[in-house]
């Protein structure tokens, strides 16, 4: 199944085409996607019911929303990948190195984002989105917590993230339109492996980013493990699992982005999410 927020309303997506969730089930399931998380098991097992002429939207990729636009809660990993722990000449850590975004940084697939003064650095991202409450949970049981896996970007404004010390990450990471997601939410069955997928980061059409999840130190299952042993997690809570090496503060010389750049960040079975750049208001 593949969730999506089209034109301000829940979906589900098949190919280019969508069906309203709110129409095609005759008014007993909510437009609101977080109403919608909080009962995850119906709305999966009411999809499996419907029929293939529920879907009559055109799906017009310009019209997506984040697919999960208020999480209560949104975790990011730092060095999670060993080659980008490398490039930042660190050792790879022994647990994971957790921070959050501001879910008020949170937005949809196709965004323009204006940037601040400083230094802002890309950081492709496989997202997984809690669909049920989590408290405590084993490895071998987290993906049954897992509503699904989206795409995003951590976008880092690097001056602000690395001030102090010790430094603190969550302010730099947290401008407005620095956590993009989507293009939809994909349930963890429409993988044939969701524990290896392939991640590619583009700047301006030339590959910046390219792994696959596989190579994360702490794959999906154990970040939830580690973070539910700690904070009871939520449905629609996001978590943001680490970036592959290629990062632009990490580059000779270093790159940042600027005016007119075009970042595209791809996931294997999920789509891709594509942000323009523009000036820092005067």
């Amino acid at each position: 199944m593949r969730l999506g927020l089209l034109n301000g309303r829940a979906v589900l997506v098949r190919g280019d085409r969508a069906a309203d969730i709110r129409w095609a089930s005759k008014g007993r399931l909510h437009p609101n996607p977080m109403v919608l998380l909080q009962n995850w098991d119906h709305l999966r097992e009411w999809a499996l019911t419907l029929p293939d002429h529920a879907y009559d939207i055109d799906v017009e990729p310009t019209a997506l929303g984040a697919p999960v636009p208020r999480p209560r809660q949104v975790f990011a990993v730092a060095l999670n990948y060993p080659p980008h722990a490398v490039e930042a000449g660190l050792t790879p850590p022994d647990e994971p190195l957790v921070f959050t975004k501001f879910p008020s940084c949170v937005t949809g697939p196709r965004t323009t984002v204006e940037l601040p003064a400083g230094k802002v650095d890309w950081e492709a991202e496989l997202v997984a989105v809690i669909g049920r409450p989590a408290h405590r949970v084993p490895a071998d049981r987290a993906w049954e917590t897992v509503a699904g896996l989206t795409i995003g970007q951590d976008l880092s404004e690097r001056i602000t993230q690395l001030q102090g010390r010790p430094a603190q990450f969550s302010l730099g990471k947290s401008f407005p339109g620095f956590g993009p997601t989507g293009p939809v939410l994909v349930t963890p069955d429409e993988f044939g492996d969701p524990d290896d997928l392939e991640i590619t980061g583009l700047l301006n059409g030339e590959v910046v980013q390219h792994d696959r999840t596989k190579s994360m130190i702490f794959p999906v299952p154990e970040l939830i493990a580690r973070l539910s042993a700690v904070v009871p997690l939520l449905p629609g809570d996001l978590v943001f699992t680490g970036t592959p090496a290629g990062v632009g503060n990490r580059r000779t010389p270093p790159r940042y982005l600027t005016e007119g750049d075009e970042l595209v960040t791809r996931i294997e079975g999920i789509g891709e999410v594509r942000q323009h750049f523009t000036a820092p208001a005067s």
